[in-house]
């Protein structure tokens, strides 16, 4: 039967792509490539990519809904001090029992949402 194996990218508009891209590196540590975009690695040999597209493309019509964008991270608190260290502090914080949470807002206007999950219980 046909499904869904996965998530195969983000794409998303921006006034300046080559701002967006530059703050994710220095902020984020997106290691971004020369076309553009970061690739992440993923379990069972697939990927997620990320991509900001230019603010006049139609490569997301029919839709003008706003997004969020959920990134998940190894490291959380060290991924929120490399923020602070360029001037960018979370819009809010919440631990769950099945991970922690921060969102930022990027220079896009994009909401990003990092998401650590909770380590294995050694004792389960």
């Amino acid at each position: 039967m046909a499904k869904v194996l996965g998530l195969g990218g983000i794409f998303f508009k921006a006034e300046d792509p080559k701002a967006v891209r530059d703050w994710y590196a220095r902020v984020l540590g997106f290691e971004v490539h020369d076309w553009g975009g970061a690739v992440f690695e993923a379990p069972k040999a697939s990927q997620a990519t990320w991509s900001p597209f230019a603010a006049d493309t139609d490569y997301f019509a029919p839709s003008a809904a706003p997004f969020m964008i959920n990134f998940i991270v190894d490291d959380i608190d060290g991924i929120l001090a490399r923020a602070a260290a360029e001037g960018v502090e979370p819009l809010g914080r919440q631990d769950e029992g099945y991970g922690r949470f921060a969102w930022l807002m990027d220079p896009a206007g994009v909401k990003i949402e990092l998401w650590e999950a909770a380590k294995a219980d050694p004792e389960a």
